[in-house]
């Protein structure tokens, strides 16, 4: 039975050709550089020329693990001719003007998601990258992951016929000490977790017209912003996503899944990484089709992670945009569109009715 995946596979390949390779420098050397980008380019091939951080310790010793010589500031890391692509993995206030210093200096850029803390600041520059005639793709790796990539190929593939639906439940417990600044930012789950869910959603069923969001919190909790958030996406032709998130479990009885039903089937998962957070575990999928048909559900063999292995994604993507004109599936200008649709979530929750997503 598993001959039947073979049709689908290829979705889930993140090798990189080597004639896409370019120098790629990172701003930040904190644990998600350690733990995400670095094995992740290691296991592609992708040659990380130089790491800076506003801790010059701290990079430097990141360096060392890899075999590079330190770099002494971000300055030295724009003018390094090796350097085609600067992946910045920093705190979202200050990517803006880092992102501007390299597009200013010729780089390609690869920035965290959200691309920006709003989406005015975001279009300022997707408009510098485009008038520089340069790449900017923001690091949304969930859609790479092969647990998402290979959902979305089955339904692609036509296996669950006409999708309609989308669920994704998510009850976890987060330390948000992890990242002190969140725990004071007056946004939270929304901006900078469930983010992910809705490029994934995106990446399925495109931008929704309008959403509806409501937030909370659990009293005594250590963050400042919304840590519960039941969100549905609105589509014209009556398709409905729907998103549930709490980061407040106390009672350990975690949960991470997701489920996509369509007019001749399903696909249902589980999200591995969150069960225990950075390792996890692979995802699980499963699909029950009439179109095969399955015979029950029928499990795929998914053999990687979200955390390294999908991060070789948007670096691939970027890429093939650079080397071939191939656009990146989240190019400023496509990511900006979630960024519209957290927006809008936000005015749902103050308004307490649905909102249209802009754009």
């Amino acid at each position: 039975m598993l001959d039947v995946f073979a049709p689908i596979a290829p979705a889930a390949d993140l090798t990189i050709p080597t004639k896409h390779l370019r120098g790629v420098g990172i701003v930040g050397a904190g644990a998600i550089v350690r733990v995400a980008h670095l094995p992740a380019y290691q296991r592609a091939g992708v040659p990380v020329r130089g790491i800076v951080d506003l801790d010059q310790e701290k990079a430097a010793q990141l360096s060392r693990t890899i075999g590079l010589e330190p770099v002494p500031d971000l300055d030295a890391l724009l003018a390094d001719p090796a350097i085609e692509v600067i992946d910045i993995a920093v705190h979202p206030a200050a990517q803006p003007e880092i992102a501007r210093r390299a597009i200013a200096a010729g780089k390609h850029v690869l920035a965290q998601k959200p691309l920006a803390q709003d989406s005015a600041t975001a279009a300022t520059l997707i408009d510098a990258a485009t008038a520089a005639g340069r790449s900017l793709v923001v690091n949304q790796q969930m859609r790479y992951g092969e647990g998402m990539a290979i959902s979305r190929a089955m339904v692609e593939a036509g296996w669950i016929g006409e999708a309609s639906a989308v669920l994704l439940d998510v009850n976890i417990s987060t330390d948000w000490g992890a990242w002190p600044w969140l725990l004071e930012s007056s946004r939270l789950d929304l901006m900078y977790h469930s983010i992910h869910y809705f490029d994934s959603i995106r990446a399925l069923f495109g931008t929704p017209e309008r959403v509806f969001c409501a937030a909370g919190r659990r009293l005594g909790q250590q963050a400042t912003a919304e840590t519960r958030t039941m969100t549905t996406l609105l589509y014209p032709d009556g398709r409905r996503a729907h998103v549930n998130v709490n980061h407040e479990n106390i009672v350990g009885d975690y949960e991470a899944r997701f489920r996509i039903d369509g007019s001749a089937g399903s696909v249902r998962g589980t999200i591995g990484l969150l069960y225990d957070y950075p390792h996890g575990r692979p995802d699980t999928v499963e699909v029950n089709s009439s179109v095969l048909p399955t015979d029950g559900w029928l499990p795929y063999p998914v053999t990687t992670r979200w955390i390294p292995d999908a991060f070789a994604g948007p670096i691939r993507a970027l890429l093939a945009e650079v080397a071939d004109g191939t656009p990146a599936p989240t190019r400023g200008s496509d990511a900006i569109r979630t960024l519209h649709t957290i927006e809008a979530c936000y005015a749902s929750i103050a308004s307490g009715q649905s909102e249209a997503v802009a754009g």
